[in-house]
């Protein structure tokens, strides 16, 4: 069985669902839910979901929504360490979803700025490591987390890199971003994140940029679909599936997960593309970004 490390945030994702146009300064009717958040820990859910062994590095506080979230992994069949950060606040988000399914993120890491290596567990036997980029991009658990990776390579472990939104990634030096992505295996972004990373305004040119950078690289373009290229040159294109779209929370957390469970089964880019795609869509039709409980078929 593969065993895969995911680290990074885990949060309590409050969802507000809105039809109509904000009402500043008064009331808007809105559906409401909360529900286990965070993309390291969304991809963790994920991969367990699909059967594979996964270990989620994160930190929640003593407080009622860490307790919540940590029996939620329970469920999930993610390992986690039990220990709660005393005298802090769990991570929280507030997501914002429109009518057509696209969010906007207010995020509060509370606890998850404290990771540091000491949270990591054992290494031996690990497939790989998923790192988000929101704790690199955290300037409180930075420094730590640049250790985590230089024990993560000193044993071997392939790194996969998820850089975050550009919106996080525009408080970072672009000399910074690129000293990051040159330390990962495979890098995994949206369109968005590929233009501003490589500061190339055409996708093809941000894919071969990147791509002298980490052996995989792989384009998330929404509904256009997905580009990616590994060892600069096997490139793919595949589109997305035809899916009613409720919530494009964790999307992106759900094709990574797809995307790493094949690839390091098969390392058939085309295979992996597949199936990130498959997880993406899944993810999109329903709310929030876990999967549903119990082993994927």
């Amino acid at each position: 069985m593969q065993k895969f490390l995911c680290i990074g945030d885990i949060m309590m994702d409050v969802s507000v669902f809105i039809d109509s146009e904000i009402h500043k300064g008064g009331d808007t009717q809105a559906f409401i839910t909360t529900q286990g958040g965070g993309a390291a820990a969304n991809v963790a859910r994920w991969l367990a979901h699909m059967g594979c062994d996964t270990f989620l590095c994160s930190r929640v506080a003593d407080d009622t929504n860490g307790l919540i979230l940590q029996k939620e992994l329970d469920a999930f069949n993610v390992r986690h360490s039990d220990y709660r950060v005393p005298h802090e606040k769990t991570g929280t988000v507030v997501v914002l979803v429109s009518e057509d399914g696209e969010r906007t993120m207010f995020p509060d890491s509370g606890s998850n700025s404290g990771l540091s290596s000491a949270d990591l567990p054992p290494l031996d036997g690990f497939t790989a490591a998923y790192l988000s980029g929101y704790a690199l991009i955290n300037s409180q658990s930075r420094t730590n987390v640049l250790e985590m990776i230089q024990i993560l390579k000193a044993k071997g472990i392939p790194l996969v890199f998820d850089p975050g939104t550009v919106g996080a990634l525009r408080r970072i030096p672009n000399s910074m971003l690129q000293e990051w992505i040159r330390m990962m295996d495979i890098l995994l972004l949206n369109e968005e994140e590929a233009l501003y990373i490589s500061q190339i305004s055409d996708l093809h040119g941000a894919l071969i940029a990147l791509a002298t950078k980490a052996p995989v690289v792989v384009i998330k373009r929404g509904a256009a679909g997905v580009t990616a290229i590994s060892e600069q040159v096997r490139t793919v294109e595949l589109p997305a599936l035809d899916v009613e779209v409720i919530d494009t929370t964790g999307a992106g957390d759900s094709f990574a997960a797809g995307f790493i469970a094949s690839w390091f089964d098969e390392g058939i880019v085309e295979k992996a593309v597949e199936n990130g795609i498959a997880q993406a869509s899944r993810c999109c039709a329903m709310v929030g970004a876990r999967p549903p409980l119990g082993k994927a078929n």
